[in-house]
């Protein structure tokens, strides 16, 4: 099932992605979907859940208005297998991307419709975290995420519909959703930090 490393699968983001907040981004995700794989019983599939959240925006950056669409001749290039590809793309059903096509590729398996609902997500979930004074989502409770969700200023770019369009594909309710997202992100906070200092060194974190 595995089609690629997570040591392959990390270049090749930074082949396409130069931005450090999209590094980041995808190291979150990554993370973020690893948790899920071991909380919903695919403990053994781990890393391939989360090498598609580490490559799940590959094109975004370079091919904002191809979203969805420029990630499977980039995956295919680099030898990625249909099954990621798929995942991949999935995550964009039903969102129009800027050059005016629809996402049609459907999340089917349980770890595509994790991502889907997971990855706007985790976006509001950082920026939530970054007003705190600790700068952190270890010391976030559910009821304050809460509050920055309803609020419909704050991380205005964080889609409320495709979250909730996400949880309900998952057949959750969105609590649900909120919570599981905000543990997996405090129980990986550390080794993303560590990995991002890893990358940048020089650079300090906002």
């Amino acid at each position: 099932m595995e089609t690629i490393t997570r040591e392959k699968a990390f270049e090749l983001l930074k082949k396409y992605n130069k931005d450090p907040f999209h590094i980041q981004h995808g190291l979150t995700v990554e993370a973020v979907m690893k948790w899920y794989a071991k909380e919903l019983g695919y403990g053994d599939d781990a890393e391939y859940w989360g090498i598609v959240g580490l490559l799940h925006d590959v094109d975004f950056e370079l091919y904002p208005d191809e979203h969805c669409l420029k990630a499977p001749e980039l995956l295919r290039e680099a030898g990625v297998g249909e099954d990621v590809i798929h995942a991949v793309c999935s995550h964009g059903y039903g969102i129009t991307v800027g050059c005016g096509a629809t996402i049609d590729v459907e999340p089917v398996h349980e770890m595509e419709k994790v991502l889907f609902a997971a990855d706007e997500l985790t976006g509001l979930i950082w920026a939530a975290a970054l007003m705190r004074p600790s700068k952190s989502t270890k010391d976030m409770e559910l009821k304050s995420l809460k509050k920055k969700y309803k609020a419909k200023g704050f991380a205005a770019g964080c889609s409320r519909e495709v979250i909730e369009r996400g949880a309900q594909q998952l057949g959750w309710e969105l609590q649900k959703l909120l919570e599981m997202t905000l543990q997996a992100m405090a129980a990986s906070e550390d080794e993303i930090h560590a990995e991002m200092e890893a990358e940048y060194p020089n650079q300090e974190e906002n």
